[in-house]
């Protein structure tokens, strides 16, 4: 599991790992239940410096690279996958990209907070008509030049975080007839916008602790210096965050599917039938054999795109091959969990069912398992 980890990463793992099993995994049930964002387990993360674990030191964050980012991300999922879920939307969509895009002051002022845990972060992409074509989007940011601001209007969707953020990275089409190119992305106050409103927050089959919001933009003015990047680079900088985002799904996903193998080796060397323990039966053995290889698989595939990622190359590839892999197969390995356990597998007593309903998101987020087909096949050329 470690496949020479360098000692640094380690220890950061095995931090959060601790944390985890002694602050999260006593509640990670009744959160869920109580569909509640728990503010107190990411101010306690802040406090460890993990709020920013792949943002430069000069600006509040670790400094560490997204293969950190990535073990940080797998130990969360490992007992909460709506932790997990709010926690990867707030580092790379909600405050990578101010880093990658933004100005020096845009970081001073927005991505510093983000990064020391301050404050939560979001990303607004996704409108209700636009489905798996994000480039498809209504919301338009007009500029008025006499008062220096662009007007923002619209709805965006399956929005994570927008209750709970200090800052959102709203799309919008500046120059409708251009296309791809007439996109482009602003920094939105929620708590000061006016205008800006969350709607609807979701009640979903799984990660209920991470609220997912429809918000509404009426005129919400937006000062120009809020502009991320250029006008018509929305896009470009989409591309580059959903490659970086992938990767944290896939570690998402890793850690959703070694939280339901290590559930099910567990029951299956204690649970008794026959006069012996059911992991001595074929049929159970050969399960938790493959939710182990399936893990393991998604494991190297999303520590290879991290790498790959850290050294500077385009990883569209390698991104979406990790994150098809493990989001399929933690929605496997936290089906056969269930399965190991049976009747007690369909309780919530028993942690496989969140697993489960948590894993199947990850088939659909940043990019449906069909769309990281098309991805994949336009890489190898097809």
């Amino acid at each position: 599991m470690d496949f020479d980890l360098p000692a640094e990463h380690r220890m950061i793992r095995d931090t959060v790992r601790e944390f985890c099993e002694e602050e999260i995994a006593p509640i990670a049930q009744e959160v869920e239940d109580e569909h509640r964002f728990p503010a107190e387990v990411f101010d306690e993360l802040a406090a460890l410096d993990m709020m920013g674990v792949p943002v430069s030191e000069e600006y509040g964050g670790l400094g560490g690279d997204q293969l950190m980012y990535a073990l940080v991300t797998e130990e969360l999922g490992r007992v909460s996958g709506g932790i997990g879920l709010s926690y990867a939307a707030h580092v790379s969509l909600g405050s990578k990209p101010i880093e990658l895009f933004g100005t020096d002051e845009q970081k001073e002022e927005w991505l510093r907070p983000l990064a020391t845990g301050e404050g939560m972060g979001a990303w607004a992409l996704t409108e209700p008509g636009s489905g798996s074509d994000a480039s498809d989007m209504d919301t338009t940011a007009e500029y008025d030049a006499d008062a220096g601001e662009y007007v923002l209007n619209g709805t965006k969707q399956f929005i994570t975080n927008a209750t709970v953020a200090n800052s959102v990275l709203v799309k919008a089409v500046t120059e409708p007839d251009a296309g791809y190119d007439g996109i482009s992305t602003f920094i939105v106050d929620p708590e000061n916008d006016d205008g800006f409103e969350v709607t609807t927050v979701w009640d979903k089959m799984g990660l209920n602790c991470s609220p997912t919001c429809e918000i509404q933009l009426d005129d919400v003015r937006i000062p120009e210096d809020r502009l991320l990047g250029e006008e018509g680079e929305g896009w470009t900088q989409t591309m580059k965050t959903l490659d970086g985002g992938r990767i944290s799904i896939a570690a998402l996903s890793t850690g959703l599917a070694q939280g339901a193998y290590e559930a099910a080796k567990e029951y299956a060397g204690e649970r008794e039938q026959f006069g012996q323990p059911i992991s001595k039966f074929d049929a159970i053995r050969d399960k938790i054999v493959d939710m182990h290889r399936k893990t393991e698989r998604s494991r190297l595939l999303t520590h290879k795109a991290a790498v790959k990622y850290d050294e500077g190359n385009r990883v569209t590839e390698e991104s979406a091959l990790a994150k098809l892999d493990a989001s399929e197969s933690a929605r496997e390995v936290a089906e056969d969990a269930v399965q190991v356990l049976g009747g007690y597998g369909y309780t919530e007593d028993f942690s496989p069912q969140r697993f489960y309903r948590g894993a199947k998101l990850m088939e659909i987020g940043e990019g449906t398992s069909e769309i990281q087909h098309v991805v994949l096949g336009r890489q190898l050329g097809l």
